[in-house]
């Protein structure tokens, strides 16, 4: 039987889909019941070898169109995802073992609002006048040339747009990596984007592995490495682009604090506390997985989380009424399970959850921790699951210093009635993307990246195509030249 996730081949290169068998197969597995429902074949170095050649061929051509064409071939790309969303909305359920309730309104709708944005702000990239007296200097805003992004497995339609259209609308060519564990949705990518006008070899998806991904980071062609992925990966990256004097964005890990006063309205807070651990399974970078709770509403607050995570459906992801899916592998779930049993040693309390969910694929039981200290695995390193760490804590001060006490930077968030003390709070916390009253929003207009280990760069808003694009300045001397001799 032909699974409807089967992509037409493994490769979307020069405006078509291309195969090559003699790359090593990567199954693809559907992470609610644990079987293969695709085969993908690794790029070879011939296939590198012709993403890259035509990507480099096709760059030039759509630099020197005007950004408001190139933005409205954009544009026609995210009414094009918005009008397939179901579809695309299933492929990533199959890709990720996302819940369809989730996918539907948070991951082709997002990539679409990225293509929206960036092509609305293709027409508007100019530089400027600056006036020397009679002289004067004029600045122009160029694209980079060719640029490499490498996606992570948790939003690989989302990645893929969030790298490409900052890229394309600044003039730029693109050849994308997926990660190998969920390489179907960038395919639907690159084809929607062909199909929306996008000159053959603008944008490419190539699969593989991290010699794949090692091969285009390397490549003496390429200008600028975007990654989004875990820490250690982020540091051999960003290495081997330094290498080659590339820009790069690194998009990487976090362990991010959500700090809780006494005074935050309850049902709030633990909602936002589920939507930092929880969602997509807990598989989110910005995720706020060391909850800190005050005092004096701790076990209020535990009880109420209690009983809130007690309503998760866990179920068939395809079908809209499950709130809560699998983790995307089996290696991803035992490794999970593993800081779980850690949890436990260690001494921390299980609140819910704390166990393997008895039916097929791969699903762990949302699973609260309290009485956790700073010290604990848990509470020092990314789990990448469901698996929240609930801290107590007494002062502001003494919070702020706890909270700031990791390498990561990525997120945080404030949950207080206070207004002054929740920007006071925000204003001393290492981190990029931060939140008040609310967290994990990613609206495209908003910057997004982290500090630290967490990474450089910023992804999506205006701060995205001061990532994907240089200046040039040029000195104009009106009168005549004076020289020493």
């Amino acid at each position: 039987m032909t699974h409807p996730a089967q992509p037409k081949a493994s490769h979307f290169i020069n405006g078509e889909y291309v195969e090559d068998t003699a790359g090593t197969p990567i199954p693809v597995i559907y992470a609610a019941t644990g079987e293969q429902i695709a085969t993908v074949y690794a790029a070879t170095p011939a296939i590198v070898e012709q993403a890259l050649s035509t990507a480099k061929e096709a760059q030039k051509a759509w630099a020197k169109m005007t950004g408001t064409e190139r933005g409205r071939i954009l544009r026609r790309a995210a009414d094009i995802m918005r009008e397939r969303n179901h579809e695309l909305s299933v492929l990533e359920t199959y890709d990720t073992g996302k819940p369809l309730q989730e996918t539907l309104v948070a991951d082709a709708t997002s990539g679409a609002d990225a293509l929206e944005y960036f092509g609305g702000l293709a027409g508007s990239l100019t530089g400027e006048h600056i006036p020397m007296g009679e002289d004067w200097v004029y600045t122009v805003r160029e694209a980079l040339g060719l640029c490499v992004g490498i996606g992570a497995w948790n939003y690989p339609t989302q990645i893929a747009c969030w790298k490409g259209a900052p890229a394309l609308a600044c003039g730029n060519s693109m050849v994308f990596k997926p990660s190998e564990t969920t390489p179907l949705c960038a395919l639907k990518v690159a084809e929607i984007l062909h199909e929306a006008g996008a000159p053959a070899g603008i944008y490419n998806v190539i699969q593989g592995m991290g010699e794949v991904g090692g091969a285009l980071v390397t490549d003496p062609r390429v200008d600028k490495v975007s990654l989004t992925g875990s820490v250690p990966t982020g540091k051999k990256v960003y290495a081997a682009a330094a290498e080659g004097m590339k820009h790069v964005t690194m998009e990487l890990g976090g362990k991010s604090p959500l700090i809780i006063f006494d005074d935050a309205d309850i049902d709030n807070a633990v909602g936002g506390a589920i939507n930092g651990n929880f969602y997509s399974s807990g598989q989110v970078c910005s995720n706020g997985t060391r909850v800190f709770v005050q005092k004096g509403i701790k076990e209020k607050f535990l009880a109420r989380l209690a009983e809130r995570t007690g309503n998760a459906i866990l179920g068939d992801p395809m079908d809209e009424a499950t709130s809560f899916g699998p983790m995307v592998t089996e290696n991803q779930m035992n490794i999970v399970l593993g800081y779980i049993e850690k949890g436990k040693e260690e001494g921390a309390r299980v609140v819910c959850g704390g166990n393997r969910a008895d039916m097929p694929g791969y699903y762990i039981q949302p699973t609260v921790f309290a009485d956790v200290t700073d010290d604990m695995t848990i509470a020092r390193e990314e789990i990448f699951g469901p698996v929240m760490s609930v801290l107590d804590f007494d002062t502001e001060e003494e919070v702020i210093a706890r909270a700031n006490d990791t390498e990561f930077g990525l997120s945080a968030g404030v949950f207080t009635n206070d207004f002054s003390r929740a920007h006071r709070v925000i204003g001393q916390l290492e981190a990029g993307s931060c939140f008040i009253n609310s967290y994990n929003d990613a609206p495209v207009e908003a910057p997004f990246g982290g500090v630290k280990a967490s990474g450089v760069g910023r992804e999506n808003s205006k701060e995205a195509i001061k990532h994907f694009s240089q200046v040039k300045s040029v000195y104009v001397r009106m009168g005549d030249v004076e020289a020493a001799f």
